[in-house]
């Protein structure tokens, strides 16, 4: 009984290898259509949880900008 399950186990690992050394044409849109997905989501989490401490931050920085002085305007 054993046997036949590693043989069956090396036939299919023997095969996989090779369909994977064979078929190394790059990338398919549908691999980039899951990384699209997964940044997408990725971007859309971190903006939920750290959105309000972000505005904070770059109303904080705009205000300073605000406060520089303005360079003479040349003649």
């Amino acid at each position: 009984m054993f046997d036949h399950v590693a043989a069956f186990f090396a036939t299919f690992v023997a095969a996989a290898r090779h369909r994977l050394s064979s078929e190394q044409t790059g990338a398919t849109a549908v691999e980039y259509a899951l990384m699209v997905g997964l940044i997408a989501v990725v971007l859309i989490g971190g903006l939920t949880v750290f959105g309000p401490q972000l505005s904070g931050f770059f109303q904080g920085l705009g205000a300073q900008l605000n406060i520089a002085p303005a360079a003479p305007a040349a003649p």
